[in-house]
């Protein structure tokens, strides 16, 4: 005897694409909305110049597994120790440039120590940021010491 037919055969197939006439106004509502994708800039601090674009170039492949956006002219580093002082740091003068427009919304960084070593330093520096609401992303969360 032959199975009786079903109603779950009137189910929508991709010949019949479920449009907004013929879908439930509830499951519409629920669909999630799907923004742009975030920009960031990329920020290290390395020891020689020539090695700045290994870092950058780790950084880089962590914002594109997310599906962030880098734009051109935003992966900076500074060379150096982490110590040195913030307002010395041409590269982070310019990320702090950028975060003061809309080109970005988060800074990717190796570590929280990259962008201020000394407590004092990272306590103005978070203040910043999040006064300029950006999120800021550690690869690399270990943290060092931090000195005062």
């Amino acid at each position: 005897m032959p199975p009786l037919p079903s109603k779950r055969t009137t189910w929508h197939s991709l010949l019949n694409p479920l449009t907004r006439r013929n879908r439930s106004a509830p499951a519409a509502e629920a669909a999630p909305a799907i923004g742009p994708c975030p920009a960031v800039a990329l920020y290290a601090v390395v020891p020689l110049q020539e090695v700045a674009h290994l870092t950058l170039d780790d950084l880089a492949a962590y914002a594109q597994d997310r599906g962030w956006i880098v734009p051109t002219g935003c992966a900076v580093a500074d060379t150096g120790a982490l110590t040195q002082d913030l307002d010395g740091r041409r590269g982070w003068n310019r990320v702090r440039a950028l975060a003061t427009g809309t080109l970005i919304q988060g800074v990717v960084v190796p570590s929280l120590t990259h962008i201020a070593y000394r407590a004092a330093d990272s306590d103005r520096e978070q203040a910043w940021l999040l006064k300029h609401r950006l999120f800021v992303v550690a690869t690399n969360p270990i943290e060092l010491d931090l000195r005062a």
